[in-house]
């Protein structure tokens, strides 16, 4: 193998860049939403469908992983680059969020081309993620015969639901997920023009907030101004957790400077801000307050309150209420002491309980983990050169603001490994939400770099991998 010859392979797989998008409309066509139990034959059908264009492309073992009462993973092999080639994982999945097509633009999933960007659910997030590798791979087998190097392919049923049996999966089949290296496929990039590598996520926390001081509904014009309303308490105790920017005032993090510094080389201009966030006309971003756009949006911590039982109009009624109970969704900073901030934003809304109301706070649900990760060492430089070839520059060093629990996953069984993150989404991707979309620029950047990448990673060899 030659950089001669990945030049061929790049040149064949943006030749047929317009087969690709085929093919990923083909997948993007099967409803495959893991959380919704009708369509649980749709990831099955799509799962056997991946099954059977991986060994169509040349791979060995395709097959699908099951485990009872668990969606199906699809794993495949190629491990003919011999012993001392290095194996690469490559991840992807293949299941769906759900959509409220009311609020489409285009049949979810009737994939649509608008100028430079297909829309989909599923798209971005994480079909064109793992099908720029599988592009990749295709053009490789057509010039040279095979990839450069062993290659692991694992494709779960299950991340768009948290990836709740990816460890038994691991458990299972450990012979699937044996790499020397990793590339985690379903992450974004700071814009269509500058590739990002995923190295930092936020951790997840939720927290129900009560506040109660009636045993039964009081009426509001006997009893007002004499006894509390739980509803203004909660409010008000709530209001303690914030700045007058409503940002969360707990848990704020010192990052090192040099990372402090990184965060502003990231474009999160306001208008980059207000597009993917779909502000509306005449409210606009946050003030930085000193701080990087992305220091906030990746390494500090952050609340939405995600629900309550305040009254709706439908239950309009002239009564004090028992009691009023918040959701709080908190976004824990990566390496985050997570009891440390429990402990801080409870002890917040329980000191001076406003008008003596009883007030408890309660955590809910699983925790979801954080990560942060330094890359370093020669996988990461050799994703430098394949993405200098492919974009014109290297990957930039970004965080992710939400919660991945398959990253913190590899990252607590795999982390002694290189872990490449690369996908394929943008600001404008609007992931989980209405008209998801993919640019189609970044694909085909993004199948040539994992053409390259192949090709530096065997250049090195496993010995060079671990120097």
């Amino acid at each position: 193998m030659s950089l001669h010859d990945a030049d061929a392979v790049a040149r064949h797989a943006d030749a047929h860049f317009d087969q690709t998008v085929d093919a990923l409309r083909r997948y993007l066509e099967i409803p495959a939403v893991s959380c919704d139990p009708s369509h649980a034959a749709d990831v099955v059908r799509l799962a056997e469908r991946i099954r059977d264009d991986l060994a169509e492309v040349g791979l060995s073992d395709s097959r699908l992983l099951t485990l009872p009462d668990a969606l199906p993973c699809v794993a495949a092999e190629w491990m003919g680059a011999g012993p001392d080639a290095p194996t690469v994982l490559i991840y992807g999945h293949l299941d769906l969020q759900p959509v409220e097509r009311k609020n489409w633009h285009t049949d979810p999933h009737v994939p649509t081309q608008k100028g430079e960007r297909l829309y989909a659910r599923g798209a971005a997030d994480d079909m064109g993620g793992w099908v720029s590798h599988i592009a990749a791979l295709r053009s490789w087998m057509a010039i040279s015969g095979a990839p450069p190097c062993n290659l692991r392919l694992l494709i779960e049923g299950e991340e768009e639901i948290g990836s709740p049996n990816l460890e038994r999966f691991m458990d299972a089949y450990p012979e699937a997920f044996i790499a020397d290296v990793m590339i985690l496929t379903d992450c974004e990039n700071p814009s269509t023009e500058i590739p990002g590598l995923t190295v930092s996520l936020r951790g997840l926390m939720e927290l129900k907030v009560t506040a109660a001081a009636l045993h039964a509904d009081g009426h509001s014009g006997l009893w007002g101004n004499m006894v509390p309303d739980p509803c203004m308490a909660l409010v008000k105790m709530l209001a303690r957790l914030i700045d007058d920017d409503g940002r969360l005032n707990c848990g704020r993090m010192t990052i090192p400077e040099a990372d402090a510094a990184a965060a502003y080389d990231v474009p999160l201009s306001n208008e980059v801000i207000a597009s993917g966030a779909h502000l509306i006309d005449g409210v606009v971003p946050l003030p930085g307050r000193g701080r990087a756009p992305a220091e906030w949006m990746w390494r500090q911590p952050a609340m939405t309150i995600i629900s309550t039982t305040m009254p709706t109009p439908a239950q309009k009624k002239n009564a004090i209420r028992t009691s009023a109970q918040a959701t709080l969704s908190i976004r824990v900073a990566p390496n985050q002491d997570t009891d440390a901030l429990h402990a801080e934003i409870t002890h917040a809304l329980t000191r001076d309980p406003v008008g003596g109301v009883k007030v408890t706070v309660e955590e809910v649900g699983t925790r979801g983990e954080g990560w942060l990760y330094t890359p370093k060492g020669p996988a990461f430089e050799a994703a430098d050169r394949a993405y200098v070839k492919a974009w014109g520059r290297s990957m930039v060093r970004i965080g992710v603001g939400g919660t991945i629990p398959f990253v913190a996953i590899f990252g607590r069984r795999f982390g002694d490994l290189p872990l490449i993150l690369n996908g394929v989404m943008d600001p404008q991707t609007t992931a989980h939400g209405p008209n998801e979309s993919m640019h189609l620029g970044i694909f085909r950047k993004a199948i040539a770099a994992n053409v390259y990448l192949l090709a530096e990673l065997a250049a090195l060899g496993r010995a060079g991998l671990q120097a």
